[in-house]
């Protein structure tokens, strides 16, 4: 009989391919850098959460990547007769191999039982980790232990971090016994189709569709659809298409545009397909100039770049919260002359109050300040506000000040090239064909930006590296202004203008 790893079953819940895949053509495994940095993160909240729920220092941790797995096996047997937390206790029973994040000893009259938490670094109870702790707790049952209780502990997302390493707090845990304990039988079922999938010489012949990226991006995708045809003009194109229409499409064989009914559409969808397959461009120029015509010169062109942390590293932060580090600022006055005006902080204490105090000078008092979707900085605006009550006036006026670019380019302005999108990394390209986004050396997106920062602030870093992010950062968020700038001059009417 073979037993099954926590995560090949889980794979089967998502796919029989997957986990058909994952064990006789492991070779074929690629990983996204998205998955290495969530796997990073539950490393990170693993060690927060031990030290959580062992406060005294009595607990033991079973390191299996140290020690290896058979040391873990002869070592959890051990650790269960005596009564202290364990961490990362190996369990290889009934045919399924999990590794338990926490198990607490709980005294029911005579006999030892075990709370069981499993740690998440998501911000909720999410469906997939209802199946994630039936294996968990299935694998501890088949083992002969004795379960008091089983939860799951995920990272409470309106928790503030008080600073000195003090986390307390930082989970929220959510008590599943009733939702996981009756669950034996079912997990029995997946272990049997297990064996007898693993067993098939051929792999399953399963067409790629949703389950391919839920509930996470299957690191299969790109071989399982090696030979399928692609789309010349993708569905996906179309911009807010429900995924019930999307699936109904797919049912009947549909996945072009040339194809799509256009009663299925509403107006803007409807733009996007006429206009991406005739490959004339759509613009409302009148509209655009009207639209803009309430917001005069001289006006600001702003954009952040922010970092956010699952363990918050600076007093007074959340986790995820997005921190600003660095905004690039252009500022054009009534008769055409532009300046620029940046901030920067790679020292790697927190940024927020110089960045917050450095906004408001940079801005003044006058004018509108144009983004480029809005919801973004006037979120991160108001979080500053909250945080540094004293520059709460100045910040908030900066709010009230701030233009929504976006909105104006979304319904009066579309080229194919977009394909659906109206993001600035597309649309800019499109209206100023000799600025792109693809010849900055690199930081060339907002994910680049984040992990050029988390390198720039890194103690290790060498100054002459440390020199190269900064410059790349810089030019990045310059060009996102800079972008603005140009979009403004375009959609405004003012070609007079030599920028």
């Amino acid at each position: 009989m073979h037993t099954f790893s926590k995560s090949k079953l889980l794979a089967l819940r998502q796919c029989p391919k997957k986990f058909w895949l994952e064990v006789h053509r492991p070779d074929l495994l690629e990983y996204s850098t998205e998955t290495d940095a969530r796997l990073q993160i539950g490393r990170q909240v693993g060690e927060i959460a031990r030290r959580i729920y062992d406060r005294d220092g009595n607990g033991v941790l079973i390191d299996v990547q140290a020690a290896g797995f058979d040391h873990a096996f002869e070592r959890t047997p051990e650790l269960l007769r005596t009564c202290q937390p364990i961490f990362e206790a190996g369990f290889s029973a009934g045919g399924a191999l999990t590794f338990i994040d926490i198990l607490l000893p709980e005294q029911k009259g005579d006999e030892l039982a075990w709370h069981m938490i499993e740690v998440k670094s998501s911000t909720s109870v999410k469906d997939y980790h209802y199946d994630d702790l039936a294996v968990q707790a299935f694998a501890v049952k088949a083992a002969g232990i004795s379960l008091a209780s089983i939860s799951l502990a995920h990272i409470d997302s309106s928790w503030t971090f008080p600073g000195s390493a003090d986390y307390r707090g930082l989970l929220k845990e959510n008590n599943l016994t009733a939702e996981i304990m009756g669950r034996t039988e079912e997990v029995e079922e997946w272990i049997l189709q297990a064996q007898n999938l693993a067993a098939q010489s051929i792999e399953p012949a399963v067409a790629t569709g949703n389950q391919c990226f839920s509930p996470f991006e299957c690191s299969f995708y790109d071989y399982c659809s090696r030979n399928e045809p692609k789309p010349e003009y993708p569905v996906a194109w179309l911009p807010r298409f429900s995924s019930a229409k999307a699936e109904k499409l797919a049912a009947q064989g549909i996945d072009d545009l040339r194809n799509v009914p256009d009663e299925w559409l509403n107006g803007k969808q409807l733009r996007v397909k006429t206009h991406t397959l005739t490959g004339a461009v759509f613009f409302d120029a009148a509209g655009a100039a009207s639209d803009l015509a309430a917001h005069p010169l001289p006006a600001c062109f702003l954009d952040f770049e922010t970092i956010q942390f699952a363990v918050p590293v600076w007093k007074g932060t959340r986790p995820y919260q997005q921190i600003p580090f660095q905004f690039s600022l252009h500022r054009l006055d009534a008769s055409g002359q532009l300046e620029h005006i940046e901030f920067l902080d790679l020292s790697g204490n927190d940024p927020s109050e110089s960045f917050a105090q450095s906004l408001i000078a940079a801005c003044g008092e006058q004018g509108p300040v144009f983004v480029y979707n809005a919801g973004f900085e006037t979120a991160r605006i108001r979080e500053l506000a909250e945080r540094f009550p004293a520059l709460s006036r100045p910040l908030l006026a900066i709010n009230d000040r701030i233009v929504d670019l976006l909105p104006v380019a979304r319904e009066r302005y579309y080229h194919p090239s977009q394909q659906g999108s109206w993001s600035i990394k597309k649309v800019l390209p499109a209206v100023v064909p000799e600025l792109r986004y693809d010849t900055l050396d690199g930081v060339q997106d907002g994910g680049m930006a984040m992990d050029a920062f988390l390198e720039g602030i890194h103690p290790d870093t060498p100054p002459e590296r440390k020199n190269q992010i900064e410059q790349q950062l810089l030019a990045y968020c310059k060009l996102d202004t800079y972008a603005m700038v140009r979009l403004w001059r375009v959609f405004s009417g003012h070609s007079d203008l030599n920028l």
